[in-house]
């Protein structure tokens, strides 16, 4: 590498995707967790129409995202016993870059470590890398994918520098399990002294929220996204919602007018609609549920339930695990290879049944 450059980052695996060139011209993306069905026409027609009425192109974005956040709080209220304020809300370019904040804000300049357990959601380890920020791994139960808590403490107990943050999907993913009530007695006694990030990227398909803890643990910040379930990831919308000192400091860390304006209008006319928008969910859990019990019925597979909008299972004989992704991919099934097995979204009926006949054509090759 150039000398001027961190050598630390040579050997650093970027997060990717496929790219377009090598792919075939009709595609079905089940690998990357989107919702099925693009907005409906008449909230793009509406959205197409605010840009040529109301917003100037010439004009940066509101830098304080106020409307938004006025209505994020209102939504996030909605399942609560407690009122959350704007003043409790940031707003980032994807959850990523609240992410990276939260590093920016915690960790770096040797500062600090993060514990991530693993087999999860890559970007924490990624980030923090890119930043030299110290990660410690803690495994998971192979058989339920639950933290291995003991083996995660003696992590914290020993890690130089200290631990920092703690990130934790709820669910998580790949493998779509929620946390266990041991889970979550364990996250509420760690120390002050650490950041426990809760990632709830999939809570409008899973229900399950601790934003009803936050009042308790001013040391908690809960992540969530509108590229999901809201069908607004080509708009890069997350939020964080935690104590306002907190979310003071990471507003301190993100770059100035980070989300475009039409992206904070889309997420505003999202939540407007949120009764349509989230009205398909059920659709996708039944399919979610079909699909699972098909899996089960396949005795060279092993499948794990999930309260998210995916699925992950694995092969008994894993050595087939590439080849079966680099099929499905030539005949236009997208699917993600991730922690040993493969991690199948949730998509339309008709990409569903496309996915299950030619996973069963791969399978009866075998």
């Amino acid at each position: 590498m150039a000398t001027f450059l961190r050598p630390e980052l040579s050997n650093l695996r970027a997060y990717s995707t496929p790219t377009s060139d090598s792919l075939p011209l009709e595609l079905d993306y089940l690998d990357t967790n989107e919702f099925p069905w693009d907005l409906p026409t008449a909230l793009k027609e509406a959205l197409a129409q605010q840009y040529v009425s109301t917003l100037a192109s010439h004009r940066y974005p509101d830098s304080h995202h106020w409307p938004l956040r006025q209505a994020i709080a209102r939504y996030v209220s909605e399942h609560s016993p407690t009122e959350i304020s704007p003043h409790q809300i940031a707003v980032g370019n994807g959850s990523d870059e609240l992410i990276r904040s939260i590093l920016l804000a915690t960790a770096i300049g040797g500062y600090g470590s993060i514990l991530v357990a693993e087999p999860t959601f890559s970007i924490y380890g990624i980030l923090a890398q890119t930043l030299g920020i110290p990660v410690q791994r803690s495994p998971r139960d192979p058989d339920t994918f639950a933290v291995e808590i003991a083996e995660a403490n003696t992590l914290i107990a020993q890690a130089t520098p200290p631990v920092r943050v703690l990130f934790m999907l709820q669910p998580n993913s790949p493998t779509g399990n929620p946390l266990t009530a041991a889970e979550v007695d364990w996250l509420r006694q760690l120390p002050e002294d650490i950041l426990v990030v809760i990632d709830e990227a999939y809570f409008e398909f899973s229900g399950k929220t601790l934003v009803g803890d936050l009042a308790a643990h001013p040391n908690w910040l809960i992540l969530r996204t509108f590229s999901k379930a809201f069908r607004l990831a080509a708009h890069r919308v997350g939020y964080a919602i935690g104590n306002a000192e907190v979310i003071a400091v990471l507003e301190k860390v993100r770059l100035p007018y980070n989300l475009p304006t039409f992206s904070q209008v889309a997420a505003q006319v999202a939540l407007d609609h949120r009764p349509a928008l989230l009205a398909e969910i059920p659709t996708v859990l039944a399919e979610r549920e079909r699909l699972y019990e098909r899996l089960q019925g396949c005795p060279q597979l092993r499948v794990w339930p999930s309260v998210a909008n995916f699925l992950f299972f694995r092969l008994q004989e894993p050595q087939y695990t590439q080849p079966l992704c680099d099929a499905l991919r030539r005949q236009g099934t997208l699917v993600r290879a991730i922690a040993g097995g493969i991690r199948v979204t949730i998509g339309t009926p008709a990409e569903m049944e496309r996915f299950w006949q030619r996973l069963q054509a791969f399978l009866h090759q075998l």
